[in-house]
């Protein structure tokens, strides 16, 4: 399948330059050849191209389908950027393989990394948007500072991941049909216990991931394939 990410393609006949250039010059697209579009807004587009004129390429829209999504709960899970970016980036690529609906960047008080580069960030999940074939990509954002974060969550079930030895629920015993679940995990020298705290009064509950002490990057992929497992029904 020939897919291409076309988020304007309602107001736009015209490719992406990006995508417009890998049709071209790339895969060497010619005029009448079928490709198909996703717009990451739930929607799939067959098309053709129209007219190719230089670094442009036109497509005619010939049939359009919504997909439909194959979880049934809101995922938004925050995390502290990893020092080293490459991993924080592989996370975004599974990720969005797996199924996610929102990612947010944090900065705690033990980050070690300030800011992210967004554009890179997008770029990477639309790859794996069209490479695990998601209709939908997950709204992703920009540093947000830890206390003003917790304060402003309303998602119903609001899940913080650490690695302090104090009582917590089993990610995997939780299940949230239906359901809007947030999960923070925090940078490589966890969250502070003044951070933990602010969040138990904004409602955060504790959670373990397991008896393993993770990585930032893996326990934030593992809780998106936990929470992807326990919530699958017959």
């Amino acid at each position: 399948m020939k897919l291409f990410y076309t988020p304007d393609i309602e107001q736009s006949y015209l490719l992406p330059d990006e995508e417009a250039n890998h049709a071209i010059k790339v895969l060497r697209l010619k005029k009448d050849d079928e490709i198909t579009l996703m717009d990451g807004k739930g929607f799939f587009y067959e098309a053709k191209i129209s007219d190719i004129r230089g670094k442009k390429c036109e497509v005619e829209i010939t049939g359009k389908s919504a997909w439909e999504k194959t979880w049934r709960y809101a995922l938004h899970i925050a995390i502290a950027p990893t020092k080293n970016i490459d991993r924080t980036e592989w996370f975004i690529e599974k990720a969005v393989e797996v199924g996610i609906d929102k990612i947010t960047f944090i900065k705690s008080e033990h980050s070690e990394r300030k800011a992210v580069n967004m554009d890179r960030i997008m770029k990477i999940a639309v790859s794996a948007a069209k490479q695990s074939l998601k209709g939908t990509l997950p709204e992703i954002n920009g540093m947000t500072d830890f206390n003003d974060f917790v304060r402003a969550a309303t998602e119903k079930n609001r899940l913080i991941a650490h690695c302090y030895d104090t009582p917590k629920t089993m990610l995997k015993d939780i299940r949230t049909y239906d359901e809007s679940c947030l999960i923070m995990i925090g940078p490589e020298g966890d969250f502070s216990e003044e951070e933990i705290a602010e969040a138990a009064e904004c409602g955060f509950a504790p959670v373990s991931l397991g008896e393993n002490r993770l990585r930032t990057e893996t326990a934030a992929l593992v809780s998106c394939i936990t929470v992807n497992i326990a919530n699958q029904r017959p």
